[in-house]
């Protein structure tokens, strides 16, 4: 008589384990200027850590009335799975110890990287080979510097993110190096507007051609758009901002490069980092 065939134990997706898990506060990052919160979740076996932020903790801004941005970074996440780069860690809408709120899946920084490899201040008028320029900036005493971040393909995929969800602040600070080469992108409670707000650090390929790869991940979001995700974004944010999403790839895919500031609002979030 042979042996009964034993199952392997079922594998909990991170997903799943945020979502689902038993969410337990550790402490609070105060730092930020809505409430954040540094948690432990457990599910199955199962443990990680993770950032709470609740919407009850959210201040109320003025020009991002609709809806909330606990929201917002669920639909900043989702875009960005739909594009298959992975640039912004696991991150879903729960309940949890103080109400409904975003749970994000808590990414440790790289401890041989201090993001000096992606933003610098140089005294010279033009970036040296390997940096692109975002402009010059006050370093005090009535002197200037330039700021440049670095010519890296993950930047350059997380400044296309940031055009497709509209982000209006891509700040150094949001850059998170992990381990094995990976690049996060975090904090994206202000995107999604309806209106162009995009300001980010990341403007050193504005007007250059987007990259066979980008144009190859933005055909396939749009077409993501019209179906299942869409649905889903829908659940998230208004559908005049869904309409502007999918107005803002098509922007990029017929103009085949990265946009360019404005004008009509400031270029780069302050303060940069």
């Amino acid at each position: 008589m042979s042996a009964p065939e034993r199952i392997p134990p079922r594998s909990v997706t991170t997903a799943e384990l945020l979502t689902k898990g038993e969410l337990k506060v550790r402490g609070r990052i105060r730092e930020a200027s809505n409430a954040v919160l540094y948690c432990s979740v457990t599910y199955e076996g199962r443990e990680a850590s993770c950032v709470y932020k609740p919407i009850a903790g959210e201040r109320p801004l003025w020009d991002f009335p609709d809806g909330n941005l606990a929201q917002r970074e669920v639909a900043a996440y989702e875009v960005s799975e739909a594009t298959g780069w992975g640039l912004v860690p696991t991150t879903v809408l729960r309940d949890g110890p103080y109400g409904e709120g975003m749970c994000q899946l808590w990414i440790e920084a790289a401890t041989d990287k201090d993001g000096s490899e992606l933003l610098a201040l140089v005294d010279a008028e033009e970036p040296e080979a390997g940096w692109k320029a975002i402009g010059f900036a006050e370093v005090g005493d009535g002197k200037t510097a330039l700021l440049v971040h670095a010519d890296d393909e993950r930047l350059r995929r997380l400044a296309v993110l940031d055009a497709v969800i509209n982000n209006a602040d891509r700040k150094g600070g949001h850059l998170l190096p992990a381990d094995e080469g990976r690049l996060y992108g975090i904090d994206h409670g202000v995107t999604f507007n309806a209106e162009n707000k995009l300001r980010t650090l990341l403007w050193g390929w504005a007007g250059e051609p987007l990259t066979a790869e980008a144009v190859e991940a933005l055909t396939e979001l749009r077409a993501a758009l019209d179906g299942a995700l869409g649905t889903r974004l829908a659940e998230l944010i208004t559908a005049a901002e869904v309409d502007a999403t999918r107005a803002r790839v098509d922007a990029l895919l017929t103009t085949g490069k990265h946009p360019e500031p404005s004008g009509e609002w400031p270029a780069i979030p302050w303060p940069p980092v």
